[in-house]
């Protein structure tokens, strides 16, 4: 009973944490790309440990071996919103990255 109590709330926590990562890595107003960089990867280290741990009650039970423990943890639910969200916050950093050094979204009215 308590198994079934704590999942809820280790569920909770993975999504609290990816959403701590987004924050730290699109929503901070004026931080440099270096600082929000080493800020990001603090936070997203620390999300990977909360998802991992969550993803052990997720797992199944009567499971066990060497090899199988990390094929059946990768295929929890925490586990796997945690490298879906990952992923996609990835490739909106690189895009964001690329977008904020190599596009001008405003005209430069200094020349009319």
């Amino acid at each position: 009973m308590l198994l079934e109590i704590a999942k809820p709330i280790a569920m909770m926590l993975c999504l609290v944490s990816l959403c701590a990562v987004f924050y730290t890595a699109f929503l901070v107003p004026a931080s440099n790309l270096e600082h929000r960089t080493w800020d990001t990867l603090a936070l997203l280290s620390l999300a990977a440990g909360i998802c991992m741990s969550s993803g052990m009650l997720f797992r199944e039970p009567d499971e066990s071996g060497p090899g199988l423990l990390m094929r059946t943890l990768l295929r929890t639910l925490p586990v796997e919103v945690f490298l879906w969200a990952a992923g996609g916050m990835l490739i909106l950093f690189l895009t964001s990255w690329y977008m904020e050094t190599h596009c001008i979204f405003y005209r430069d009215v200094r020349r009319l």
